[in-house]
């Protein structure tokens, strides 16, 4: 029995960029699910040399969908945080039309177009560019390009109204977390809710990662798969890759 619901086999685990592009907040997640089966990741076009980002949702997803059918099997499991939740929800609709049902996991994610609590663009900005340390000549020239196209596409998209598969929100504290639990519920007639007691950018450090990892622990060992099964044997932690 594996650890996500009846079936035998791997969790094959797909994780979605925020605004911004990258995968590095995720590194304490890839570890955690790692252990369950392969994880692949997509970041954003924009934040190598000579890449155009993308500045709607629907772009995006226009270059994520051919990347899925380069995987060894469809993933059962869809995470993001903030944008990437969006992405997730977004590919999980897509695939269900195919006849496979993926769960998705959303951290902080809003299904409305959203100001982060009422924060500046240019605040959020701000606070995007100062995770990034690369030395790489450019990089944060790139970076904020790319993060203000993010940014553009999370002030304009709303989300798919539907979807059926299981459903775990991670809402963090703020004055729009009832609107925001009430907008996927109205989306999700399975959507699990569990709080995460911190600001939008502080999903990921020490103390707060862990409670993330075991509410989804707690999501995995509840919901059943409801994709195809998949075998094959582990592989890399993230496959970093964009059309």
């Amino acid at each position: 029995m594996s650890a996500f619901g009846r079936r035998p086999g791997p969790l094959r685990t797909l994780l979605l960029h925020p605004s911004g592009g990258g995968l590095g907040q995720y590194m304490a997640v890839i570890s955690h699910l790692s252990r369950r089966g392969p994880v692949h990741g997509i970041r954003a076009a924009g934040l190598q040399p000579g890449e155009t980002p993308d500045d709607s949702v629907e772009a995006m997803l226009q270059r994520y969908l051919p990347l899925l059918r380069t995987l060894p099997g469809p993933p059962d499991l869809l995470l993001g945080w903030s944008l990437g939740g969006v992405l997730a929800w977004e590919l999980a609709v897509a695939l269900d039309a195919t006849g496979h049902r993926p769960a998705v996991v959303m951290v902080d994610s809003f299904a409305e177009p959203w100001s982060a609590c009422h924060t500046s663009a240019d605040e959020l900005l701000g606070r995007i560019l100062s995770q990034s340390s690369s030395p790489e000549p450019g990089a944060k020239e790139r970076l904020a390009r790319t993060a203000t196209a993010h940014l553009k596409a999370s002030a304009e998209h709303h989300a798919s109204r539907h979807y059926d598969g299981p459903v775990l929100l991670m809402p963090c504290a703020g004055s729009e977390r009832e609107d925001q639990v009430a907008a996927w519920a109205r989306r999700s007639p399975r959507l699990v809710t569990r709080d995460l007691p911190c600001g939008h950018f502080d999903v990921f450090q020490p103390g707060h990662h862990r409670l993330m990892t075991h509410h989804l622990d707690a999501f995995l060992s509840e919901r059943p798969r409801e994709g195809r099964p998949s075998g094959g044997s582990r592989l890399p932690a993230v496959a970093g890759r964009h059309g």
